[in-house]
């Protein structure tokens, strides 16, 4: 079976962050990582080359596939923002409802800038769908 491709890479995050060129997704990134940091408990890390997870649950699928993910991570992608595992948790769309300007798509929540959005609907998504991830999603 094929190696999964998103994988944590031991990568420092910060030289990630301070590398990225846009100075508004730049500063967008470090603070959501004070953010999922602080959230989540859990210390950030890199996974590929521009993916920043916090926690990691693992999964299993009935085709026998399996691996490793992040519980919830961003990514400061050139178009937007990419948040990862925000959009499926309980109470996710009623919140999103409530979140600002975004778009959904594939288990993304694409966000413009943090400016777009009210932030304390965003903390709550993260609160919530880390919750999820690691105690309903996670298996061993």
């Amino acid at each position: 079976m094929a190696e999964n491709k998103t994988q944590a890479t031991g990568a420092s995050v910060d030289e990630f962050l301070d590398s990225v060129g846009h100075p508004v997704r730049r500063g967008d990134g470090l603070r959501l990582l004070a953010l999922m940091s602080r959230i989540t408990g859990q210390p950030a890390e890199m996974w590929g080359p521009t993916i920043v997870g916090f926690g990691r649950y693992h999964y299993r699928y009935a085709s026998g596939r399996e691996g490793d993910a992040p519980a919830v991570g961003f990514s400061p992608r050139k178009s937007s923002l990419s948040l990862y595992n925000l959009t499926y948790g309980p109470g996710a769309a009623e919140l999103l409802g409530r979140l600002g300007k975004h778009k959904t798509g594939a288990g993304c929540l694409y966000i413009n800038k943090l400016a777009d959005i009210d932030e304390s609907v965003l903390s709550e998504l993260i609160r919530r769908s880390y919750a999820h991830v690691t105690t309903v999603l996670h298996q061993d």
